[in-house]
């Protein structure tokens, strides 16, 4: 198979959260170690970074990715999920995996995947682990893809755990409380590796505190500890704590001597985010004259932060293009979106995506009026139609959406 038959036949064949949410979601790390194993385990050969949380983990794994890269460090990178290309999930220092590496991977262990009932997830992360291993890389920094203690990628023992923090999404399946989410994501923390937690609140401190407790995990709390922030291209406001984030996480793997990153390394690293690993969609610049801004923010807490900042923002004229996913818990999101602004709804072209009418109809409810459109692209042309210079125009409510945007 060619690389787009591989990638086809990955994403239609085996489970994939991406496109089926929840029935794709697995209970158990069984499958990935029966994998691991198969692999002559990878995972033992990698030095690691695990990040886990509701939000910002995305942000945060690529500042320290692009922080170790200045530090001269040869650096895989491993997040979920993808914008426009599954390669973009698999990085080192920047550089996407060959398509010839991810069809050579597949086409060897093809029979054993179909034979094991493998999802998506598990082959992804297996590849993963198979390339960085086999690229001998000086350290990966991995994501966890949802929620923490039964994530593919938590059969890993890294150098520091990271939470960047904790909110009600993926409610299915990692709890109705802040507390019970915290339990699940802090089912990363391992014995005697140090734990750096960005944010958190009453409930969920002590959940972690119990479970580093529990696995004589020294704990950090970042917010507290990290008192001069240095500045990012990653622009957007929810960035002020995932930078703190990545600041304790780079004294504690400094503490550990295996790894050395300057200060000027550290303030370099988060300055070339953008350019050292290729993130996008957070808060990102489309255009300008009218100004243009995506974002993949699409739960409460990280669209709350995104509503604030676009009050920010100087303007005639408010544009939202907006489409959500159809697990999407409407009367906690919809709210938070600004009432004085004219809307353009449309359902992103994915299996998962809520239909316009839905979403329309909701948002009615809480007076954003706007019209339906067919797709993302004719919802995002008429707003540019419609925007005079002085305008500003918003895209967003689910990574699907800034997926089918032009964002080069």
């Amino acid at each position: 198979m060619n690389y787009q038959e591989t990638t086809n036949w990955m994403f239609n064949q085996l489970p994939m959260y991406q496109l089926q949410g929840a029935s794709a979601y697995k209970e158990d790390l069984t499958n990935i170690k029966v994998l691991a194993a198969h692999l002559d385990h990878p995972e033992k050969q990698l030095k690691c970074i695990h990040v886990a949380g509701t939000n910002g983990k995305g942000s945060t794994s690529h500042m320290l990715a692009s922080v170790l890269q200045e530090a001269g460090y040869k650096v895989g990178l491993y997040t979920s999920p993808h914008l426009k290309d599954f390669r973009e999930r698999i990085k080192i220092n920047g550089e996407e995996i060959s398509e010839d590496f991810v069809c050579e991977f597949v086409a060897k262990h093809k029979d054993f995947f179909e034979a094991n009932d493998m999802s998506f997830f598990e082959m992804s992360v297996g590849l993963a682990f198979d390339y960085f291993a086999s690229e001998k890389v000086d350290i990966a920094i991995i994501e966890v893809g949802l929620g923490g203690r039964l994530d593919a990628t938590n059969i890993i023992t890294p150098l520091v755990s990271v939470i960047t923090n904790i909110d009600l999404d993926h409610t299915q399946f990692l709890g109705n409380t802040p507390a019970l989410i915290a339990g699940e994501k802090a089912g990363i923390i391992k014995p005697n590796i140090p734990i750096v937690i960005g944010e958190y609140t009453n409930e969920t401190q002590p959940v972690f505190l119990a479970k580093a407790e529990e696995n004589k995990a020294p704990i950090f709390f970042a917010s507290d500890l990290i008192s001069e922030v240095f500045p990012s291209d990653l622009i957007g406001d929810y960035q002020f704590h995932n930078k703190k984030t990545v600041q304790q996480t780079i004294a504690v793997l400094n503490s550990q001597n295996e790894f050395k990153v300057s200060n000027e390394s550290l303030k370099q690293g988060l300055l070339h985010v953008v350019k050292n690993t290729g993130l996008q969609g957070r808060w990102q610049q489309l255009g300008e004259n009218p100004k243009i801004i995506c974002d993949t923010a699409h739960n409460k807490h990280g669209l709350a932060v995104v509503m604030n900042q676009i009050q920010k923002e100087t303007f005639e004229n408010l544009h939202i293009v907006l489409g959500v996913v159809n697990d999407k818990d409407l009367d906690s999101i919809l709210p938070l979106f600004p009432k004085n602004a004219r809307y353009y709804f449309c359902r992103p072209d994915s299996s998962r995506g809520l239909a316009t009418e839905i979403l329309k109809e909701a948002a009615e409810k809480y007076n954003l009026i706007g019209k339906k459109y067919d797709s993302v692209d004719l919802a995002f042309a008429e707003a540019k139609k419609n925007a005079s210079k002085n305008d500003f125009i918003y895209v967003g409510g689910s990574t699907f959406v800034v997926a089918e945007l032009p964002l080069n």
